[in-house]
Order: C-alpha cells, then structure tokens, then sequence
C-alpha cells in the first residue's frame, strides 16, 4: 500500500482515539464527585490519582508494547490499544464507586499506546528529512480529536457525566473496527528483530538513550517537558470551575478551542517552521511560549485573556514533534519502535510525577492553609519549571548534533 494511503489510515486511527478520550475530559471532575462524595479539591486529587494509574501502566507496558510492534509488527499492537480503551470505557461509564474507576484507567493504561506505536508507524514510512513534518501532521490528529471530543463531551455532559463516556466506548470500538478492516503493516519482516524481555524493562529508558549519542541530554528535556505541561491535564476542568465556574459545556468548548489552535499550528506550521528554525531552534521557540503561557493563565482574569493567551501558547505545539525528530536522527532504523517506546516512558514517567504535583497543588491550596488560597499556583510553578527545562536545553544540546555512527 502506498505511504501516503497508509499515513491517512494512522492519522484517522487516532483521530477517533483522541475524540473519545476527549468526550470524557470535561466530566471528570462531575463523575468523580458523583462517585466518591467528595468536594471538587478532594476531587480534584482523586483525579491526580487516577492518572498515575493510567500513566503508570503506561510506564511499565510501554517499552514491551514497543518492542512487540519491532519484533511482530505495528499492525497488532496498534489495534490492541484501541480496543483496550473501547473496554476502558465502558468499564467507566458503569462504575459505581472510585475502585472501578481505577480498574477502568489500569486497563486503559495497559492497552493505551495507541500513539507511541502510531509514531513507529510514521517512522517506518517516512523519510528521515520529512519526520518532524510527519510528527506535526500527528499532532494536528491529536489536536482535530480535542477540538471534536470535548466540545461534543460538554455538550453530552449536561445529560449526565456517563453519557459522554458511552458515546467514548461506541467510537473506540467502532475505531479498532475500522482499523481491523483498513489498517496496513508497514513494518517489513527484514527489519522486524527478536523480542526481549531485557529490553522491556521501563526503568532501563535511560540506559537505552545512552545507547545513542547525543539523546540522552533531550531524554531529560522531554521529561520535565511533559512534567511542567502536565498541568493542564491535570487541573484545566477543576481550574475553569473554581476560577470561573465554567460548565461542563464551556469546559468542552475552551479545550476545542485550544485543540483547533493546536492542530492549525502543529498540522500546518511544524513542518515550515521547522524548515526555517532548524528543529533545535523550533524547539527552544516552543519552550519560550510554554513558559509565557503558564504563567499568563495563572494571572487571567477572565476568560477573554484566555483565549488571547491561547494564540501565544500555540508555538508550544513545536516542541513535541521537533524534539522528536532530533532523538529519531541518533538512532537506527531497526531501534525506532523502541526509542519511541523510551520516548513514551519518558512521557509517562513526567506526566505521573506532574500530574499528582499539580492535582495535590490545586487540592492543597483550595483548601484553608497558611500561605494562600488560590487556583493559580500549579501554572505558576509550571512556568518555574518549564523555565528552568528551556535554560538547560540550550546549554546541553549543541547547535548541531552529531549525526549518529
């Protein structure tokens, strides 16, 4: 099958996977309440802590899921994923307390690498030159799929915070449908390689970076990358309630506003702008803009600075896909399946550490404490960290690589 057939096939894969997980996103906060009695700061941690669930299996399955697509093929780990997140979902929209809720997000983070196998999947097929290019258009999925998903889940919510996530169960299975029926390997056998259980273990990441000149020092700024943004993931629906109290509607809508900023920027600028930049400098652009957005949502005061600040957050959307491309250039091609398995721990390990910093930040600092009483602090320290993330990548990756041996 053609390449470019192929990429349409990934690119729609996951767009349908992003609506669904995008449904569900402007609920939570309700559905938590509903279930654990709590308040929306007690909530708000319980929700920190049914990520970590999700991430953490993603931590420890990612890397054999990685290395399964290098020795069996992108094709059936891919759509394993898939169906996965079909299962997690209906497991939610049942769940009558917080234990089946948490059995929901485990499973959904064994089988969630539909994404970390989807960027294999682009390697395989595309040129090295045309990668970040590539990583971008993937990006604009996951973008398209939030702009979708949650203006579609605010909408459902106010019929009942489970009924976006039946909605989410119908399109993730629907979706491992389409896919059994369309979706082609790309993997040639020549290139596929024996699988490891050494080379599954999560906590060898870094070692597997180390193998690879000049990944390691980006391993780390991938890593607090994903830490510092993960505020948004992490407190945007509890956020919006506290600060401006949002509706589930009007939570949906802010993040399909944020997701169309995203795509245009990622699916139509990433490529230019890297051409232009060079990805170590598209890279350092998109830091400086995470930096000044953090800090600017944490000082809005109301929701028309929001959304201004959402056209200087958007560069932010050239960090992911460049640095990206810089990691794929100091590997070989028989190790990508892998790397992007490393990549994707990385990932998880800085977004379980960032999630529960943020979620216990909110919590901590909504309640009554000595110092104050705010919903803002979590993107004041985000901004802390992405700064200090943006100083450190420019000191330790070289205006030019070194193209590996």
């Amino acid at each position: 099958m053609a390449p470019r057939a192929a990429t349409l096939f990934v690119l729609i894969t996951v767009f349908i996977d992003m609506v669904g997980m995008g449904l569900v996103w402007p609920v939570l906060p309700r559905l938590i309440e509903e279930v654990s009695g709590s308040d929306l700061a007690d909530a708000s941690i319980w929700g920190g802590w049914l990520f970590v669930a999700y991430a953490g299996m993603q931590f420890l399955f990612g890397p054999a899921l990685g290395n399964l697509s290098d020795a069996f093929g992108r094709r059936p780990i891919l759509l394993l994923s898939v169906f996965g997140m079909g299962i997690d979902y209906v497991i939610t929209a049942v769940a009558p307390n917080l234990i089946w809720l948490f059995i929901g997000r485990i499973l959904a983070g064994i089988c969630g690498a539909s994404y970390t196998i989807a960027y294999a999947y682009l390697t395989d097929i595309t040129p090295v030159e045309g990668r970040a290019r590539a990583f971008g258009i993937m990006g604009a999925a996951f973008g398209l799929g939030f702009i979708v998903g949650p203006a579609i889940g605010g909408l459902l919510g106010e019929f009942g915070p489970r009924v976006p996530f039946m909605t989410a169960a119908a399109l993730s299975l629907a979706n491992f449908a389409l896919g059994y029926f369309v979706l082609p390997e790309t993997l040639a056998r020549d290139l596929r390689r024996p699988f490891s259980l050494a080379r599954c273990n999560p906590l060898a990441t870094l070692k597997v970076f180390a193998s690879y000149r000049g990944v390691l020092p980006m391993g780390f700024v991938m890593l607090f990358y994903y830490l510092a943004t993960s505020v948004y993931s992490a407190i945007w629906p509890f956020w919006g309630i506290a600060r401006f109290g949002w509706s589930e509607a009007m939570i949906g809508l802010t993040l399909a506003a944020f997701g169309l900023v995203m795509a245009i920027v990622q699916g139509g600028l990433t490529g230019p702008a890297v051409k232009w930049l060079r990805e170590r400098n598209a890279t350092i652009f998109g830091l400086a803009t995470a930096v000044i957005a953090a800090a600017g949502y944490g000082l809005a005061p109301n929701l028309t600075i929001v959304l201004i600040l959402y056209l200087v957050h958007a560069p932010e959307g050239f960090v992911q896909p460049a640095l990206t491309a810089l990691m794929t250039k100091e590997a070989p091609d028989d190790a990508q399946g892998e790397l992007q398995g490393g990549i994707a721990s990385l990932q998880n390990i800085g977004m379980i550490a960032g999630t529960l910093l943020f979620a216990m930040t909110f919590g901590w600092f909504m309640k009554p404490n000595p110092i104050i009483v705010s919903p803002n602090v979590g993107y004041f320290l985000s901004a802390a960290i992405l700064t200090a993330t943006l100083a450190y990548f420019m000191v330790r990756v070289p205006k030019a690589p070194p193209t590996r041996p």
